[in-house]
């Protein structure tokens, strides 16, 4: 399989990346370096990405920004970042992706516990999560040539644990294996329409 993964230089990315580079042919995207870069919250520079990668398998994305602070202190600006970063980015790699995946191909999309079981400072980033999920339920029923859309939506995970664990208290993180699994199940497996969830 040919598979692009955006985030691939990424804490998971990394790592789901490696993974399916044992087996198969993948190119990763990032903002700065990769085999092709791209902005997500750009639609055309989604476009360009996609002109440069030509026809795949399967789609990965593991990025997407959101703000984090005091819901007190989130101007309307604030929430712009994640809905044209996290929320739109992720629409629109699926919305103009599909044109370049094989039938039966994949699309892989990533959210996070923030989508059923916020902390605070994150009313941005766990908005934008539950509206991906919505997304993915939705758009499933319509997508065509066979295409699958699905969600990852994983909890803290052990190598980001020392960084983030202060914002998540009592939350247990999962292993690197059961992340990397999770993308296996999406791209590997037959589920569509389906928010895969490892939250323990």
């Amino acid at each position: 399989m040919k598979i692009l993964i955006i985030g691939g230089n990424g804490t998971i990315g990394k790592r789901v990346s490696q993974h399916f580079s044992e087996n198969h042919e993948v190119l990763i995207a990032g903002r700065t370096n990769g085999d092709v870069t791209v902005d997500i919250a750009d639609s055309a520079s989604i476009k360009k990405m996609f002109q440069q990668t030509g026809k795949l398998d399967a789609i990965i994305c593991i990025a997407g920004e959101a703000k984090w602070a005091d819901f007190n202190q989130l101007s309307e600006e604030d929430y712009y970042i994640g809905i044209k970063s996290k929320l739109m980015g992720q629409v629109n790699l699926a919305r103009i992706g599909q044109h370049f995946l094989t039938p039966g191909g994949s699309i892989t999309l990533s959210t996070g516990v923030l989508a059923d079981n916020p902390v605070p400072k994150t009313a941005s980033a766990a908005m934008v999560n539950g509206a991906i999920h919505s997304f993915v339920l939705a758009a499933a029923l319509e997508i065509e040539n066979g295409i699958r859309l699905n969600v990852v939506s994983l909890e803290l995970v052990i190598d980001a644990y020392e960084k983030y664990k202060d914002y998540f208290p009592g939350h247990n993180p999962i292993s690197m294996e059961k992340s990397i699994n999770a993308y296996v199940r999406s791209v590997m497996g037959r589920r569509n329409g389906e928010i895969i969830r490892v939250y323990n």
